[in-house]
């Protein structure tokens, strides 16, 4: 008979977070326990030691981040607290207990002057704190624990939460032109994929399908597009009669600059853990109707 294994999940009320719970659902042989930031509030580091001398997990899937890309450039000093100094704590007490920690990374910690996808091992840059943030996160869980499996992703959106795809829906319903950014490239990401590839990876390392192998990957749905791409494709979907103008950045001013092209090369994943890419548009159809069949 196969011990069930337990499976602690920060984050817990997030996009990720929400869609893996949803997927736990599904699975009787691993015994998930989901953490709110309310539960566990990941930069108070006594309470995260207390809670992994409590439960004793075999998986960790930090989903907990700093998410707010523009408020970062005037909160630098929490956006490190907790998407830096608190992952390599998270990493180091997962260390201590034998744990196999998975943590949730971003394309923007790369400067977006590439003109093809970035593989795992392209040289970083982060052009915003929100990205500087993240990218000392991966430095110290690395450090802090070679073991570490870093998952890095881009535009991320659910059915859960604030997202780009809620947001243009809303106001397509609500306006009669929106403008969209048209110059910024990249690769949608359904947090629902994203969820059940993470759900995958343990689940095959966990019966040995595969062997565990630590390092980054990267992840996101197939395709390369603008955000404007991204809100006519929503628009179409929903049937919406809302105009759709497309402008540049510099037209969209933000306090944190925006990587140009963040498209990200996910063959290592692929190769090492068997992960099937889904179509951008077709994920995000299947996204679309959950929303609306929720509302």
């Amino acid at each position: 008979m196969k011990i069930r294994s337990k499976i602690l999940v920060t984050g817990g009320n997030g996009q990720l977070g929400k869609e893996l719970r949803e997927f736990s659902s599904l699975h009787t042989g691993l015994d998930f326990v989901f953490l709110s930031r309310e539960d566990l509030p990941i930069e108070q580091f006594e309470l995260v030691r207390n809670y992994f001398n409590t439960l004793k997990p075999a998986y960790c899937i930090n989903c907990a981040a700093y998410t707010a890309v523009d408020k970062a450039e005037s909160e630098e000093d929490l956006a490190f607290l907790v998407n830096g100094e608190a992952v390599g704590v998270l990493a180091a007490v997962c260390k201590e207990h034998n744990t196999k920690f998975v943590h949730v990374s971003t394309d923007y910690v790369f400067n977006g002057e590439a003109t093809y996808p970035y593989t795992e091992n392209f040289p970083t840059d982060p052009i915003n704190v929100y990205g500087a943030s993240k990218l000392e996160g991966e430095k110290q869980a690395m450090e802090l624990n070679p073991d570490s499996l870093i998952i890095r992703t881009s535009w991320l959106y659910s059915s859960f939460g604030k997202n780009f795809v809620k947001t243009m829906m809303k106001l397509m319903n609500e306006k009669d032109e929106i403008k969209v950014i048209n110059d910024q490239l990249g690769s949608p990401t359904n947090a629902e994929d994203l969820a059940e590839t993470i759900f995958n990876v343990i689940g095959f390392c966990h019966l040995q399908i595969y062997n565990w192998k630590p390092g980054i990957y990267n992840f996101s749905n197939q395709g390369i597009i603008s955000w404007y791409d991204f809100a006519k494709a929503i628009k179409e979907i929903i049937n919406s009669p809302c105009s759709i103008k497309p402008i540049s950045t510099a037209e969209y001013p933000t306090p944190a600059k925006r990587p140009a092209y963040s498209v990200l090369d996910k063959t290592k994943i692929q190769e090492t853990y068997g992960v099937q890419l889904k179509d951008w548009k077709k994920s995000l159809a299947i996204c679309i109707e959950k929303i609306e069949n929720t509302n």
